[in-house]
């Protein structure tokens, strides 16, 4: 590959609620099948989403509420966010890790972290732990997908069935956990 389509991951995973994970398994398939070094790929992304994830924490410190509020009018945001906002307090830096799996959950995660005036070391260091595994994981199923087929166009569609798989199964068992606590 060359360095425009790392700076094309990069600038995905800067920007919030755009869909990383597309362009991160896209890039994993690539990596498999002779592109940009695996790591080098999910560095680059980390970095990307780090820094996301430190711009909606301040935005969030200064006004994050009000942006939660506009966050919320799509029911997967709401829902997150309720969890998140449920589990927080009690657990903290594993929910905010957690939170990477659920719809907009990195974006709703940050944002309450910051308006809840968590201490920036508290959610860098959760940030540092979920980033890099989330990452891992969607350029990980990219990366399996490209090495299981030598086309890499049939690599993509393998890798992307899998992240569908893996995405449905999860939000299947986020709402019945949100339902049944919702019940009680």
């Amino acid at each position: 590959m060359d360095d425009v389509s790392l700076l094309l991951l990069f600038a995905v995973a800067v920007v919030p609620l755009v869909p990383t994970e597309i362009a991160l398994i896209g890039m994993g398939v690539a990596a498999a099948n002779g592109g940009d070094p695996f790591p080098l790929v999910l560095a680059v992304a980390a970095a990307g989403c780090l820094i996301c994830d430190i711009g909606l924490y301040l935005v969030g410190r200064v006004g994050g509420a009000h942006l939660l509020d506009r966050l919320r009018a799509r029911p997967s945001a709401d829902a997150s966010a309720r969890w998140i906002g449920r589990h927080l307090d009690r657990c903290g830096v594993p929910i905010l890790v957690l939170a990477r799996w659920l719809p907009a959950g990195g974006t709703v995660g940050a944002l309450l972290a910051g308006s809840l005036r968590w201490s920036g070391s508290r959610f860098v260091s959760a940030s540092l732990i979920g980033v890099p595994l989330w990452c891992a994981y969607a350029g990980g199923l990219g990366y399996l997908g490209g090495a299981l087929a030598e086309q890499s166009h049939l690599g993509v569609v393998i890798s992307a069935v899998l992240a569908l798989t893996v995405a449905v199964v999860i939000a299947a068992m986020f709402r019945r956990a949100t339902s049944a606590s919702a019940r009680a």
